[in-house]
């Protein structure tokens, strides 16, 4: 909270105008109160009160080609925007790696504050593969042969994690990770979110497809993609 004292002039005098401003850098600044410590009018302000809130909020872009990610990540940021737009992707094991290069790509097309995010799924057989490059598994062998692999290690465990990266547009980029732990299942489900249906989290009876299909509200609210969004949001605000 900053306050700021500032002289305004009316017809007559000058007098004091104290303004309170709350500011978050990254979504919001708000002029929570204005104290005229003065009975003199102000001139030329008849429509204001003594008091006067506003909120202006800076747009956050999601870069994101995936309508339910958009949807799901809108449930815990809010008003966030979408940016779809081609970046390339390098081949990384490490995700950090992966979100740096897709921001510093975004920020040569689009300016303001972004968010990129990657999610991966390591199996405890493979010692943490496929992690980022989960989706080219899914391509290749699909939730099937994922399910086939910890079977034939006799090894179901395994961890969903979602890291998100975040940049203000000052070239400076944090990561948010949220991670859960589980089992590696037959699939079960529909298929709405790539290995969702054969990931059973812990403590839980349903793989992430069945609760999805069940009730997408508690689904939503026991991801990795929350616990990461959380951390942004406690950030933000």
């Amino acid at each position: 909270m900053l306050e700021a004292l500032f002289l305004l002039c009316s017809k007559r005098n000058i007098f004091p105008v104290r303004f309170r401003l709350s500011y978050s850098p990254h979504l919001r600044v708000a002029i929570t109160e204005i104290r005229f410590n003065s009975s003199v009018p102000l001139w030329g302000a008849g429509m204001l009160d003594s008091r006067y809130t506003a909120d202006k909020y800076m747009t956050l872009h999601f870069i994101t080609g995936n309508k339910n990610k958009l949807a799901e990540m809108r449930t815990m940021l809010g008003s966030v925007e979408q940016l779809d737009i081609e970046l390339p992707e390098i081949q990384e094991i490490d995700a950090h790696e992966v979100i740096k290069a897709k921001l510093k790509a975004a920020t040569q097309h689009h300016t303001g504050a972004l968010i990129v995010e990657d999610t991966s799924l390591s199996l405890d057989a493979l010692n943490g593969l496929p992690g980022p490059l989960v989706k080219w598994f899914l391509k290749t062998i699909g939730n099937d042969g994922l399910f086939k692999i910890a079977e034939a290690f006799g090894n179901y465990g395994a961890e969903a994690k979602t890291i998100i990266g975040y940049t203000s547009g000052d070239g400076a980029i944090q990561f948010f990770e949220g991670s859960v732990r589980g089992t590696i299942v037959a699939p079960r489900g529909d298929t709405v979110f790539g290995w969702d249906p054969i990931f059973r989290p812990e403590g839980k009876d349903k793989t992430y497809a069945e609760l999805f299909d069940a009730d997408e509200a508690e689904k939503n609210s026991i991801s990795m993609r929350r616990l990461a969004a959380e951390k942004l949001k406690a950030h933000l605000s």
